[in-house]
């Protein structure tokens, strides 16, 4: 038996799969009431599709409720504004604990029985002390979640470089992990202003053309190979793919601009 399951995006981009098992009629966009670990909250649906069902399997997939209703959206928007003065009482708990540990965000549940605390910290945080103290301030459940500068730059939110809204925020669900060599792959002149987000690390960006390049990359020779020239052998100094050229190096310390379907003509001969 196939049963439908949905892709709920929570705060912040938090991803969860749900199942549909009550065949709700629901709409990519529309908000929906989800189980929760201990009550409910609120998402909006991203994808769906159909999932194969036998007894006693796909047990651990919490099922949608119902489809979110206007007093539903009004709790969700009070709490926003509940989540605000969370985090400034939270802020203040922090300095008081004397702890190392930037908040970053907060994220009640829709039925307040948790209340989420999002932090960055370059070392491991004993906040016990902290929870007891929180969870006496609030009188619900608290969870502390140690997340990343990525994920930290999603809750946040904002605009990048490129004038448009940060993608982790819009359509990014899992990050990638960028090196300097995604830099190199695509001749980028190593420029940490230029190459990092507002999170501190290489822009996820990066990786969109990253297998492009080397695709293209791999028809023309390295960077400091030996290649023979109608002007005699030099090396590669530097390759333009997007006009087609190789920059050539020679001993003398010239440098001169050749066709690359031209150069590849002469390594040929």
């Amino acid at each position: 038996m196939a049963v439908e399951i949905l892709e709920v995006a929570f705060k912040a981009g938090r991803i969860g799969v749900y199942v549909n098992r009550s065949d709700i009629d629901i709409k990519s966009e529309d908000y929906v009431i989800v189980e929760a670990q201990k009550g409910h909250d609120i998402g909006r649906a991203l994808q769906q599709g159909q999932l194969y069902y036998e007894e006693g399997l796909n047990e651990d997939l919490k099922n949608v409720v119902r489809k979110a209703t206007a007093a539903d959206l009004s709790k969700m928007k009070e709490n926003r504004k509940l989540e605000e003065k969370a985090i400034r009482t939270c802020k203040q708990k922090i300095h008081d604990h004397k702890l190392n540990m930037n908040l970053v965000d907060a994220e009640y549940q829709l039925d307040h029985s948790k209340l989420s605390f999002y932090f960055t910290s370059e070392q491991r945080v004993d906040f016990r002390k902290l929870v007891r103290d929180l969870a006496s301030q609030f009188r619900t459940r608290i969870e502390l979640r140690q997340i990343g500068v990525r994920d930290a730059a999603r809750h946040v939110s904002g605009y990048g470089a490129c004038g448009c809204q940060l993608c982790c925020t819009t359509f990014i669900k899992k990050f990638e992990n960028i090196t300097t060599q995604y830099v190199k792959n695509q001749l980028i002149p190593m420029s940490p202003s230029r190459l990092t987000g507002i999170c501190g690390r290489l822009k996820c960006c990066l990786a969109y053309e990253n297998d492009f390049y080397l695709e293209e990359l791999a028809k023309y020779p390295t960077v400091d190979s030996k290649v023979d020239t109608p002007d005699g052998q030099g090396y590669v100094h530097k390759i333009d793919i997007f006009n087609a050229t190789i920059y050539v190096r020679f001993k003398n310390g010239d440098i001169e601009k050749y066709d690359a379907e031209t150069l590849s003509m002469q390594m040929e001969q």
